[in-house]
């Protein structure tokens, strides 16, 4: 019971104090539940910002009911992504009722301004804390290097195209030389 209590709390306290949403979620995630909590290593984190990232939802959520799986089970999920979500719902359901008195309040529209900086940054430093703790193969490296390029070009051209496809492309350009290296990889098994 201590430990669903301690995934609760642990995500309840991400979900409150993180603005941003769920990519500013994600240093925070990754601080407590790899460097304080150790209920991960780096490469788990990563693999699960990826998989998160993949599948539909809010990736904050996806990486909380993974992790909370991962510890305890369905009660676990259940547990962190309770956690994750009751401070925004309760946040966010405080502001609408009273939203266009909040608009009026000159501090706090500043406040909101700096909050979108931090929150670029908080996105930033994910960033590189996961491009430094990714294994640097020649294959990794040149897909970080294209998709940086094509999301520059792509903000830089306004161009519409979703991340999604980037990640689906990432992942059959990888595929496919997974599959193309494979007969070499068991070349050996059938002689």
């Amino acid at each position: 019971m201590s430990l669903l209590l301690d995934l609760f709390l642990c995500f309840a306290k991400i979900g409150l104090f993180t603005f941003g949403g769920g990519y500013a979620m994600i240093v925070l995630i990754g601080n407590a539940c790899v460097e304080k909590k150790h209920w991960l290593t780096h490469d788990e984190m990563m693999n699960i910002t990826v998989i998160a990232e993949s599948t539909p939802g809010p990736i904050s959520i996806n990486c909380a009911t993974y992790i909370g799986y991962k510890q305890k089970g369905f009660a676990g999920a259940l547990a962190a992504t309770f956690g994750i979500v009751l401070p925004s719902f309760c946040i966010i359901f405080l502001v609408s009722m009273f939203l266009d008195r909040f608009l009026e309040i000159t501090w706090f529209a500043h406040a909101f301004q700096g909050i979108k900086a931090a929150v670029g940054i908080l996105i930033i430093d994910a960033g590189f804390k996961m491009l430094k703790k990714m294994k640097k193969k020649p294959l990794s490296v040149a897909i970080v290097v294209c998709a940086f390029i094509v999301m520059l070009l792509i903000s830089l051209l306004s161009l519409k195209i979703s991340s999604l496809i980037l990640m689906l492309a990432a992942g059959l350009v990888s595929l496919t030389i997974f599959m193309i290296k494979k007969p070499s990889l068991t070349g050996g098994a059938g002689s």
